[in-house]
Order: structure tokens, then C-alpha cells, then sequence
């Protein structure tokens, strides 16, 4: 079976390095090799030889993965390249005909498409808006979910914090999930790759430790503005472990030696939570300039807060489909931003504000121009 093109990365790797404003990315400016190593040994690490590291991750860095997780040890992690190859492994482990997947819409679509590749098929269950004008918040659709797992099912998968959303799921909503994932007798699969990002400072509930069939996958790129190390792990019971790190062995072996150390520096908790800081700074500063913009387009763009991550998802009213609409905006203004369309909902557009404030409203100010010509 030939797998579809993940049209998102597709668009972001023909595109994003040959616009003038890249506003399509989900996570903050990223942070430097002299920043990260602040008070380190810089000379150690330049002597450091380059061969393979622990295939699955030196037991330094799984070790402090671990802490991040209450209850879990080095034994309930293994490391990969990047959030997006963890999730990879995760569903070809877990996956294969009839059985399908549960996932969660709006989301990045990677698993929506190795559930139709690896699986019978992928169902899905979405995130709603509710609330008052001045109160309107993302939630989960538990009845939906619950419709949408059958007998068939043998992984749902939700991500919390949302992408693209910045929706953030109630201790209720993360219950409701588990309890229907327990009923199915299913495989629950937590992308939690943006806690550590929250607007409110707040580090979001992980669903570790909630359920005995239960992956959390995770890793810098997001909330730990490190996309660069190409660094993810996946935190599951011990035996799950073994089976992720036999699929492991047939692709890229192990992380790179450089992440591996640079990423163990990162973890080391007192240092980890100087750089959620400097994440959710970044957020906290620039939102107000997403929001004054918005609020500038009343009757064209519908918003709702995001509660997590320097995304926002914002709908809107114009006669014109996501995708033609971001080509125009490319096109016209040389700037990018994601179609709702590849999110899996038409008529919104996905928002990164995490970059320098500057180069945020510039970008803005160039998406008015089409959005008044449309309009």
C-alpha cells in the first residue's frame, strides 16, 4: 500500500525557506548551542568523540526524561530522532490490519496517515468549540470519541497540549479518554510534545501513570525550542519498550551523540524548567501582538484562545477554501502560515507567533493585505 503525502511537511519544505516570513512553524525562536550550554563544560564537549551512542539513549538522558514523567524510570524510555520518528515507531508497533485507530481532528496528521498505512484504517473524533463569546474554550467531544472506537480499535491517540489549537484537556476530558481506552481494551497514545508551554505557567497534567496500555510521546522541538537535536523519546511499559526499540534497530539505530548529550543537558530538571520559562515568556510577550491583529479583522476571523504553544487556530469568514487562501497569502505576501485543510478542519488558518516580535507583526500586517482584498 503506497503511503499519501503528508501534505503539511511537504508545503513547509518547498516553502518555508523561501518566504520572507515563515509563520507556519508551532514552536518559539529557537534556542542556541551558547545558550543552552550556559555554565557547561564547553570544552568537554567539543573533545567528545562522535561515534554511536546507546541505541536507545545513554541512561543519563533517559534517566532525566523519566523525571519529567512522576513514577516512571530509565526502564520506561527509550530515545529516537525526533517526536515525529517516535510517533512513527509507536503506531507500526502497535498497528496493523483490521485493527484501527481513534484520533483525535483537529491534530498534525501524521497519525491520521500511518493509521490508514499501517492499520485498517484511521477514525476520527474531534475537538469543538463551546462557550460564551467571552469565554470560548476547546473541548473535547467524549461522545464523539466514544463513537468512534469500535471493536476494531486498538490505539487511540490524542494530543495534549493540541496542535493546532493550544487546546489544553480538562483532568475530566483526560478521565473520559482513559476510561474509554479501558472499556476497548485499546492502546492510548499521549502526544504530549507541547507541555511545558502553557500560557499560565502551569505545567499540563501527563496522562503517565493513568493507565497500564498507555505510550507518551514527547521531545524538544516544541516546548524545549530545540528542534534542531532532532531528539524524542517515548515513555511505555518496559515490555512495550523492547518492542519499540526491535522497530527501532530497522531505521535510523540511535539518536545522534551530540543530541544525546546536548539533550541530557536540556532534561537536567533545574535547567529544563529555566527553558519552559523562557518558552512561555516568549509566548506570554508575543500574544498580545497576535491578538490586537486579530481583533483587527472583526467579522473575518474568529479566535480562540489558545491555552498552550505559539499557535493560534483561528477560523474565519471568507468566501475562499484554507488551502487556496494560505497560497495566496504565500504568493501575494510572501508569507507562510497552515491550512486548516491540513489539519483535517476546513475555513482556519494555523498561526506560529513564537518568533521575534517584530518579524511577528510584519508577517501579520502582509496577511491583512490579502485578507481585505478577499474580503
Amino acid at each position: 500500500m503506497d503511503i499519501e503525502t503528508f501534505q503539511m511537511e511537504r508545503m513547509q519544505c518547498l516553502y518555508e525557506n523561501e518566504v520572507e516570513y515563515n509563520l507556519s512553524e508551532s514552536g518559539v525562536q529557537p534556542m542556541s548551542v551558547a545558550e543552552l550550554m550556559a555554565g557547561q563544560d564547553l570544552d568537554a564537549l567539543l573533545s567528545m568523540g562522535l561515534g554511536y551512542p546507546h541505541s536507545n539513549g545513554s541512561h543519563a538522558l533517559r534517566e532525566r526524561v523519566a523525571a519529567f514523567y512522576p513514577g516512571a524510570t530509565p526502564e520506561n524510555v527509550t530515545v529516537m530522532n525526533g517526536g515525529s520518528e517516535v510517533n512513527h515507531i509507536v503506531l507500526w508497533t502497535l498497528l496493523e490490519p483490521p485493527h484501527r485507530l481513534a484520533f483525535m481532528v483537529p491534530n498534525y496528521m501524521q497519525g491520521w496517515g500511518l493509521g490508514r498505512h499501517y492499520g485498517g484504517g484511521s477514525d476520527v473524533f474531534h475537538l469543538v468549540v463551546r462557550g460564551s463569546d467571552d469565554g470560548r474554550h476547546w473541548a473535547l467531544d467524549v461522545d464523539e470519541l466514544r463513537r468512534a472506537v469500535t471493536d476494531r480499535t486498538s490505539v487511540i491517540l490524542v494530543t495534549n497540549p493540541n496542535n493546532p489549537t493550544g487546546a489544553v484537556l480538562t483532568e475530566q476530558e483526560m478521565a473520559g479518554v482513559v476510561e474509554v481506552a479501558r472499556e476497548a481494551d485499546a492502546w492510548l497514545v499521549a502526544d504530549e510534545i507541547y507541555r511545558g508551554a502553557e500560557l499560565d505557567g502551569r505545567t499540563t497534567p501527563t496522562f503517565w501513570g493513568s493507565y497500564d496500555k498507555l505510550i507518551v510521546t514527547s521531545g524538544l522541538s516544541k516546548a524545549f525550542a530545540l528542534p534542531g537535536l532532532r531528539l524524542g523519546w517515548a515513555v511505555a511499559p518496559p515490555e512495550l519498550i523492547e518492542r519499540l526499540w526491535i522497530h527501532h534497530d530497522y531505521t535510523t539505530l540511535t539518536p545522534a551523540m551530540l543530541s544525546d548529550r546536548l539533550a541530557a543537558i536540556a532534561m537536567d530538571p533545574p535547567r529544563r524548567e529555566r527553558i519552559l520559562a523562557r518558552t512561555r515568556g516568549i509566548i506570554r510577550r508575543n500574544l498580545p501582538a497576535l491578538e490586537e491583529w486579530v481583533h483587527g479583522h472583526p467579522g473575518v476571523l474568529e479566535y480562540v484562545p489558545p491555552a498552550a504553544g505559539a499557535i493560534a487556530y483561528l477560523g474565519y469568514d471568507l468566501p475562499i477554501g484554507s488551502s487556496d487562501l494560505v497560497d495566496r497569502i504565500r504568493v501575494e505576501q510572501s508569507v507562510l502560515v497552515v491550512p486548516g485543510e491540513q489539519f483535517g478542519m476546513e475555513k482556519y488558518l494555523r498561526i506560529g507567533f513564537g518568533s521575534e516580535p517584530d518579524y511577528l507583526r510584519k508577517g501579520l500586517e502582509r496577511i491583512s493585505e490579502t485578507l481585505r482584498q478577499i474580503g
